[in-house]
Formats: structure tokens, C-alpha cells, sequence
């Protein structure tokens, strides 16, 4: 066996990854480097390049140019030594209907090659323990959704993929799947996802990448992302009811603000806080629900 001191410091690396559909460039020389023990998020308008990245990690799609490196293995080359480092939650179910929710894990848990004790554990990580037993058909979609990732975790693999992994779950449930997650990078463990809920990437995404058209447009932490794009502005009302805008990156601005507060003739002051779904508008020219 390599010794720990040998593997890769990098759990994912892409290098000039292009994709190419006939004509249409899906993905267009991008380059990402993942470090183990990250929950990175991947964004993107619809058409971004997202899910064709993913196709290509998981073994779905052949690059046109370009590495992509799993662990130091690379996935065309050396698929089946990657096939089993990775979990997959995809963006639509594909569980047995008739089974039960601990016959669907079972089945995967063989192919896998993964011990049946991981079935309970896993179950009951997700809150379906006491619905395994259960058939498929008789799950809500929260439910369904919750499985998935059960199935994913099945093997304990050191790498999960989730496309939109809190898709209809209610809030105890997403809470749920954001804790599993974080449990995960703090065991070194790295996780990958896409979502479309905001909230959730400045909760518990470590780095962002927003990628448009193909190309990468920006990377780094949610925090600085905003701090970076996000214009910052103060309103004030005051007590002859005049409205009035100031940037505070304008010095100007902020010696007229500082004069108002002085004056104590104001009613009210508000602050905008930092809009993770204007800073997606700004980079991309796209809202991010579209």
C-alpha cells in the first residue's frame, strides 16, 4: 500500500477540461483544484457546464481535451481504480419502486462490496430507519431524496458528488444532510455539490466556484465573493423625510454619511447586506433560479 505521506494533497484536479457536443462547447478549458477535506460548491446558470463537469467525474462523459484527476488517478485512464471513490446523488431518483428502502441499500451495498452493517447505520443517518421497511413507492420525495444519499454513503467513499442534495426536504431534513456533510470534510472526506439554494451554499460550502458559458468566471469563498461583488450602500430616511443612498467604498459618500449621523436628524438607517444572488447576477448576467 502508498503511504499516507505519497497520495495526492489534491482530491480533485481538472486540468484544461473541454467538452464538446458537436459544435457547442459544453465546457471550455477549465481548470479547478479540489484539496481533500473541502465542501466545495460548483455553480452555475442552467447550460453553465455543471452537470456535463460531473458527467465527466462520475465516468458519464469522455473530456474532448483536458485531465480531469481523481486522488492522482486519472478518470479515463484508470476508471477502475476510480469507480469505487466516489459517492453519487443525482438530481433525479432512480430507486426500485416495489422495494423497500433496506432492500434498495442492500442490492447496492453488494455491488458495492460494502458490509450490510453500513445498511442500518446509513439508514438511520438520514432518519430512515424506521421506514426501511417500508416500499419505495410510499416515500415522499424528501424521503426518496434522503435514500439517495444513504445509497451514496453505502461504501464510505472519500469523495461525494450531490446534484441539488436538499431538493425537497423540509428544513429538519436539510439540516440533517448539511451536518452529514460537514461530518464528512471534518473526517477528511470531500464533498462536491451544485445547488440552487443560496442560503445553503453560505451555510456550509467552504469555496465556490461560478462557472458560465462553459468557463470558470470566479472562485473563492461565499463570504469574499460577496464582500468582492456586492456593492455596499446605507439608506437613510430623515426627519423631514428625504431619502438618501451612499456608497461606502465612495469617500465622498462616507464624510456626507458621517456628517448625517452627526446631525442627529435622522429617522432611520439601513444597511444592505451582502446578496450572494446579486453577486451571481453580477458575474454571470444571469439570476440564478433561471
Amino acid at each position: 500500500m502508498q503511504p499516507e505521506r505519497d497520495a495526492p494533497s489534491s482530491a480533485i484536479r481538472i486540468q484544461n477540461l473541454t467538452v464538446k457536443y458537436g459544435d457547442f462547447t459544453a465546457v471550455d478549458s477549465l481548470d479547478l483544484e479540489i484539496p481533500r477535506g473541502e465542501l466545495f460548491g460548483l455553480l452555475g446558470p442552467n447550460g453553465a457546464g455543471k452537470s456535463t463537469t460531473i458527467r465527466v467525474m462520475i465516468g458519464q462523459r469522455k473530456p474532448s481535451s483536458g485531465t480531469v484527476q481523481i486522488l492522482g488517478h486519472d478518470v479515463v485512464r484508470e476508471w477502475s481504480t476510480i469507480k469505487p471513490l466516489f459517492g453519487y446523488v443525482p438530481d433525479r431518483e432512480n430507486h426500485f419502486e416495489e422495494f423497500t428502502g433496506r432492500r434498495n441499500l442492500r442490492f447496492f451495498a453488494d455491488l458495492y462490496g460494502a458490509p450490510h452493517e453500513r445498511i442500518e447505520s446509513c439508514l438511520a443517518m438520514v432518519e430512515l430507519d424506521e421506514a426501511g421497511d417500508l416500499p419505495v413507492k410510499g416515500y415522499s420525495l424528501g424521503m426518496r431524496r434522503k435514500l439517495l444519499l444513504a445509497r451514496a454513503l453505502l461504501h464510505d467513499p472519500p469523495i461525494l458528488y450531490l446534484d441539488e442534495p436538499t431538493a425537497n426536504l423540509d428544513i429538519h431534513s436539510s439540516a440533517v444532510v448539511h451536518r452529514i456533510l460537514r461530518e464528512r470534510v471534518a473526517a477528511g472526506k470531500t464533498v462536491l455539490l451544485t445547488t440552487h439554494n443560496m442560503p445553503e451554499v453560505e451555510a456550509i460550502c467552504d469555496r465556490v466556484a461560478i462557472i458560465n458559458r462553459g468557463k470558470l468566471i470566479a472562485l473563492d469563498t461565499p463570504t469574499h465573493l460577496k464582500q468582492a461583488h456586492t456593492e455596499r450602500k446605507v439608506d437613510l430616511v430623515t426627519v423631514d423625510h428625504q431619502r438618501l443612498v451612499f456608497d461606502l467604498d465612495d469617500a465622498a459618500d462616507q464624510q456626507q454619511f458621517a456628517e448625517w449621523i452627526r446631525s442627529g436628524k435622522l429617522a432611520t438607517i439601513r444597511t444592505r447586506e451582502f446578496d450572494f444572488h446579486a453577486t451571481f447576477l453580477k458575474l454571470t448576467g444571469t439570476a440564478f433560479d433561471e
